[in-house]
């Protein structure tokens, strides 16, 4: 599996093609650095370089790329690569090279606390903006590429506070890169119990630029979502009152773009992640594609967003 991360290795930071790769868990500063790498087995890793991790993207036999976002307090082996095989083994079983999976590995915090791991994470997802922002450039200096243009379709599920990660990645590319706003670049987006406030894709707000990169924004949510409870109860700490995302949905639908759609999942996400009901994107308790997972294949599948109402862009899985 390839993924790409600005987390530092233990050893140089300095890109050297071939080397083995090892994550510095201690780390959880992003680095300057942008690391593309490919897992050929559990805690093997290699460092492949940029070049070669497209060439393969071109190469391989899936129609559209899949780049997942991670949440906060994940770590590589213990989280988002069991998640990652997990989606793409799902995805396989469906259709076959329709989608190839890829993480995108942010710094979590690797100590104990949850309070304590919440902010310093949520400081590492700000900071990550600017290095994932070199990503999307390189990426569109490939995909236009004028002696092989790639023309697979590039789509994104970002998880809990890996949204907060895609806001400020866009927001960053949008200020240092961009001189008239983000380009259309992703067919679909998925915001998987966003980890951000509820207004956050409205035009003023800073998650705008979301639904100005891609053709769908599909919101998925839930209103017992434990984990964003307490996501909550720590913002409140720190005088941050709004709602998030994930809970509610869009805080006003007529206040965000006509791309963006919302995913009631309340009445499955509880028996697809108990007790949390965070992690409720995949497969169900027998290892069957889960209901929220199949409406977000069909997205893909299709490019069109199935919704019990499409005037008012929501819809209900149950």
């Amino acid at each position: 599996m390839l993924f790409i991360t600005n987390r530092e290795p233990v050893g140089s930071i300095r890109t050297r093609k071939g080397r083995a790769y090892k994550f510095d868990l201690n780390k959880n500063a992003p680095a300057n650095s942008v690391f593309y790498c490919e897992r050929k087995g559990e805690n093997d890793f290699a460092e492949i370089g940029s070049g070669a991790l497209m060439d393969k993207l071109r190469e391989c036999k899936a129609e559209q790329l899949l780049f997942y976002i991670h949440g906060f307090s994940n770590l590589p082996e213990e989280h988002v690569f069991p998640r990652a095989l997990e989606l793409q083994k799902l995805f396989d079983a469906e259709k076959k090279n329709l989608v190839e999976v890829i993480p995108l590995i942010w710094p979590c915090d690797n100590d104990f606390g949850l309070v304590g791991d919440y902010w310093d994470d949520q400081k590492s997802a700000d900071m990550s903006g600017f290095t994932f922002a070199r990503v999307l450039e390189k990426f569109m200096l490939w995909r236009e590429a004028n002696h092989a243009p790639c023309l697979k379709r590039m789509n994104v599920i970002s998880h809990s506070m890996g949204n907060r990660v895609l806001r400020e990645t866009l927001a960053a590319w949008d200020k240092y890169d961009l001189a008239n706003g983000v380009p259309l670049l992703f067919r679909n987006t998925f915001m998987m119990a966003a980890d951000v406030v509820n207004e956050t894709l409205e035009a003023e707000e800073r998650g705008h630029l979301i639904s100005e990169a891609s053709r769908n924004v599909s919101v998925y949510y839930a209103s017992d979502d434990l984990a964003l409870r307490a996501s909550k109860v720590s913002n409140l700490k720190n005088k941050v009152a709004s709602r998030r995302l994930g809970h509610t949905g869009p805080e006003d639908m007529d206040r965000v773009q006509k791309n963006v759609f919302a995913i009631d999942c309340d009445d499955v996400n509880s028996k697809y992640d108990f007790p949390t009901g965070h992690g409720y994107f995949a497969s169900d308790k027998n290892g069957k594609p889960g209901k929220v997972f199949t409406h977000m294949f069909n997205t893909l599948d299709s490019g069109r967003v199935s919704v019990d109402d499409p005037i008012s862009r929501t819809h209900i899985i149950s």
